[in-house]
């Protein structure tokens, strides 16, 4: 299949949303919480663009429940449609986005213009979202001690709550979705 018809066989925003069972409420409260900045000249840019983005993702996934808001917020005011794949149930696309040529990291966010070519590529994480998540995990016990499990699911509540709470965050992963953009657009 080609980008178009991977964007056709999308669900909705809301339609995901609604499906939602593990992280609605915090990509909501995120949603509800971030303001974008004043930033018209941008967003005109990527109006006179009229691309599209398709989403890869999973409710389950923390880094979605952070950068999916943030994107929302500039797809509507940058008139960016928008559908959801799941990626559990899309890895023929999943696995042409592999971070780092392995791992099927989420959320991918793949914008295109309207003859369906990849314009620009975003995700899974911003870098400085990237560091954080590196050094919280530097942290963690080897996978074989004996608490590992219980030292992971701590850490694990860490990282969603400073998801959910750190705007600072927020305001990392708009710049970084900005400058890739901003790249594609200028490029």
């Amino acid at each position: 299949m080609d980008l178009n018809q991977w964007y056709v066989k999308g669900m909705s925003v809301d339609d995901y949303i609604e499906s939602m069972e593990k992280h609605k409420e915090n990509l909501l409260h995120i949603y509800d919480h971030f303001t974008p900045p004043a930033d018209d000249a941008f967003f005109q840019q990527v109006k006179e663009k009229n691309l599209r983005v398709i989403i890869l993702t999973e409710d389950w996934c923390g880094d979605a429940m952070l950068n999916m808001p943030i994107l929302l917020h500039i797809a509507a005011k940058g008139g960016i449609d928008t559908r959801i794949l799941l990626r559990d149930e899309n890895l023929e696309l999943m696995d042409q986005y592999l971070t780092n040529g392995k791992s099927r990291s989420i959320p991918i966010f793949i914008f295109i213009d309207q003859d369906g070519n990849e314009v620009a590529k975003w995700g899974p994480r911003a870098p400085k979202i990237q560091q954080f998540v590196d050094e919280s995990r530097s942290n963690l016990p080897a996978k074989d001690a004996p608490d590992y499990d219980e030292k992971m699911k701590e850490l694990l509540f860490f990282m969603t709550k400073s998801f959910r709470d750190n705007t600072d965050f927020w305001d990392e992963v708009y710049e970084s979705i900005r400058q890739t953009l901003r790249n594609a657009i200028e490029n």
